[in-house]
């Protein structure tokens, strides 16, 4: 049976204790470390930009791509036409690293997502010492108070937040934080399944002003040409680029979709 988040956020909480004993050196690492690339402007374009990720398995597909180099990865990614990359750095169940992070960091020149279950704001101390651009925010993984401070946090680290909703329901708890962007994921993380038709209702609330992202589910050109139609401004797709024999050939065939206003 695949983990669910629950299982995940357990094995998460069980790393912190030995990254809050590097709690100084991070401090230190993240206030010389280079400010990345900007978030945002990857996506001021009129075609729907591609967020291209890395990671090695997943707990619903499980082994993907176990000997994946991510900064070549990454690379071919850009060639493709990517306009940002999300790197996968959890280990246990996706088997991924901030080492990974680091490695994309130094092999492209566009803004780095780093996709993980941050609970603890000494993580985004970590990401912002990576050299990640933006950090994921999972609504459903934290309670309201932690993710207002996530968020607060993450943004005095000159970090930008990418706020994951599964419902519409969770959708007034990501705008009441006022991210650059929100993801919307077709994945329930309860139980793994996915149904890309659920989140149209979603996209299409998210207000003009806000960075909307179709997550999950997404693996051909005609994907993403559907969910533009219902209002994405981005997509992030990640299985089905990390299995392509060709990647950049594979994240050129997303590209180039006309963005849909939406109202």
């Amino acid at each position: 049976m695949a983990a669910t988040l629950s299982d995940i956020l357990v094995a998460t909480r069980q790393r912190l204790a030995s990254l809050r004993s590097r709690r100084c050196e991070l401090e230190a690492a993240a206030r010389a470390a280079p400010e990345g690339p900007a978030w945002l402007p990857a996506f001021r374009h009129a075609d729907v930009g591609v967020v291209a990720e890395v990671k090695r398995r997943s707990p619903s597909a499980g082994s993907i791509a176990d000997r994946l180099e991510p900064g070549p990865q990454a690379a071919r990614y850009v060639d493709g036409g990517a306009r940002a990359i999300s790197v996968l750095t959890d280990e246990a169940h996706f088997g991924g690293s901030v080492a990974d992070l680091e490695s994309v960091r130094h092999a492209v020149p566009t803004p780095i997502l780093r996709k993980d279950f941050i609970i603890d704001p000494v993580q985004l101390t970590e990401s912002r010492a990576a050299g990640a651009s933006a950090v994921l925010l999972i609504v459903r993984a934290v309670d309201p108070v932690q993710l207002r401070e996530l968020a607060g946090a993450a943004q005095e680290l000159g970090l930008a937040r990418l706020v994951e909703v599964h419902t519409v329901s969770e959708l007034d708890a990501a705008l009441a934080l006022e991210p650059e962007t929100v993801g919307v994921n077709s994945r329930d993380l309860e139980t793994f399944e996915v149904d890309v038709k659920r989140i149209k209702a979603v996209l299409q609330e998210i207000p003009a002003g806000v960075v909307a992202v179709a997550e999950s589910g997404l693996h051909r050109r005609r994907d993403v040409e559907r969910v533009a139609r219902w209002g994405a401004d981005a997509v992030l797709v990640g299985t089905a680029l990390v299995r392509a024999r060709d990647p950049a050939a594979a994240v050129r065939q997303l590209t180039g979709v006309p963005r849909h206003p939406r109202a």
